[in-house]
């Protein structure tokens, strides 16, 4: 596996909303916390699946599967060997908002886990974070003697959150993902039902529980309901971690971020296996799953990544796919060779390579990848890819004649 320095970094600046909850009111002390949420309440597993299913909240780690489904396929008579996971490992360069999460309230995520540990029975609680976000779940920890949890630290690659590289990290080998025929809710760490989930969807669980399901639901639209923590870089005024709600406007993000929606060519939104959002759409486009559907895209993990008319997106894109095509586990075809090419194939054409059939390769290499690796990472890479020569198309034609939008007046 080979790391490189990413093409996009965040610095985390907190930011506030009025419909921020979790970070509305940052308790990273233990008295503080249950002076403003309260007791955490106790729930058995059918309990918690009811209050989940009748919030709608779905997971925030990046593939928003409902948070009720999973926990439901955990089978019940696993009771007293399931394994609950707090994942917290953001190889995304473009995210943040976890290792925030982590620093201003980690008694939330917590709370989370031990409800979803106590609901399901489990034997055993893990966090898996980078080493900067694990040192305040440490200090919170000290505030928790009876509470047992295992921390272990996440590595800094792309690839090290998805879930069955989680399970292999815990196990003590690489964080790389795996083939698997069967589902880690029924047969995970050490060969237990293991629930992983994000710890973002954790700390949204801890506050349903305490106010109920139509609370959580106040917030959002109908099929998308409650905040979610986005992470704002590129060119914008005010990058950092918001917490805003489902369904917020792109354009209106931008604005209250101090950036002036017209001066942005796209938005890649999900992060670097999500989709771009053409400038002259964000004004049309919310930061939900079904105003994203046309573009390919969802709110994924959160990720907003802004880039300015001066920049060019082809050039853009190439550098995500290359730093995609090196993140890779190098373990299937997909990626020892397709993303590689891939890359390659866009870069040339983002340097303005005259070869008309090079937008057909793209296209070929995308399709040729999709659906036929170990992971998902081949898939989430040529989406992002797809997705470049959808939103530039403009700007593919233009480089063909060797020239570019984001430089006029510049030939090759």
């Amino acid at each position: 596996m080979t790391t490189s320095t990413a093409p996009v970094g965040v610095t985390p600046v907190r930011g506030r909303s009025p419909t921020a909850r979790l970070l509305a009111a940052p308790a990273a002390d233990l008295a503080a916390h249950v002076t403003t949420h309260g007791p955490l309440p106790v729930l058995g597993g059918p309990q918690l699946v009811a209050l989940l299913e009748a919030s709608g909240l779905a997971g925030r780690g990046g593939a928003g599967f409902p948070t009720w489904r999973k926990l439901a396929d955990v089978p019940a008579t696993a009771t007293g060997s399931t394994v609950v996971v707090a994942n917290g490992a953001e190889g995304e360069p473009a995210s943040s908002k976890d290792a925030v999460l982590l620093a201003d309230a980690p008694h939330l995520v917590l709370d989370g886990l031990v409800l979803a540990g106590t609901a399901l029975g489990a034997r055993e609680l893990h966090l898996y974070a980078g080493a900067h976000a694990l040192h305040a779940v440490r200090t919170a920890l000290t505030e928790r003697p009876g509470l047992r949890v295992t921390l272990t630290e996440a590595p800094d690659t792309f690839i090290s959150g998805e879930e069955s590289a989680v399970v292999r990290a815990l196990a003590g080998g690489p964080a790389v993902p795996h083939d698997r025929t069967t589902r880690i809710t029924r047969r995970g760490l050490g060969g237990a039902p293991t629930l992983v989930q994000n710890v973002e969807t954790l700390a949204h669980l801890a506050l349903a529980a305490r106010h109920g399901a139509a609370w959580f639901r106040t917030v959002g639209p109908t099929d998308d309901p409650g905040t979610r923590l986005v992470t704002l870089s590129g060119d914008v005024a005010h990058p950092g971690v918001l917490e805003v709600a489902s369904g917020t406007n792109l354009a209106a993000l931008l604005r209250d971020a101090g950036t002036d929606p017209t001066t942005v060519r796209a938005v890649l939104v999900g992060g670097y296996h999500g989709a771009w959002v053409p400038g002259p759409e964000l004004s049309r486009t919310e930061l939900s799953v079904a105003s994203l559907h046309r573009f390919g895209a969802t709110p994924g993990a959160g990720v907003v990544h802004v880039l300015g008319v001066h920049r060019c997106g082809l050039t853009a894109a190439a550098e995500i796919a290359t730093w995609l095509g090196e993140q890779s586990a190098r373990q299937c075809g997909p990626c020892v060779n397709g993303l590689p090419t891939m890359a390659a194939t866009l870069t040339r054409l983002a340097r303005r390579s005259p070869d008309p059939e090079l937008p057909r390769e793209i296209t070929r290499l995308a399709a040729l990848v999709t659906g036929r690796g170990s992971c998902r990472h081949p898939d989430g890479t040529a989406r992002m890819v797809a997705s470049t020569l959808r939103a530039f198309g403009h700007d593919v034609s233009l480089h063909r004649q060797g020239r570019c939008e984001a430089t006029p007046g510049q030939r090759r």
